[in-house]
């Protein structure tokens, strides 16, 4: 049977169960003021915008791929 070596402190059990409670939660989501379109913070959208701006050309990633 295992025997913990000392006694963890309330502090270390809470830092360590503080990361359950980021999984249980829904991922936070922004709307693009460009498209409208939902995405998730931080992130860029589906049509290739991150705040406002376009950041990736959706054509010339296809392009890149087919050769």
């Amino acid at each position: 049977m295992a025997v913990q070596d000392s006694k963890k402190s309330r502090a270390y059990r809470g830092h360590r169960k503080a990361h359950w409670a980021r999984k249980a939660t829904a991922p936070a989501l922004s709307t693009d003021p460009t498209s409208g379109e939902t995405h998730r913070r931080h992130h860029v959208t589906a049509d290739g915008y991150y705040r406002g701006k376009k950041v990736i050309d959706k054509g010339a990633a296809a392009d890149v791929g087919e050769e």
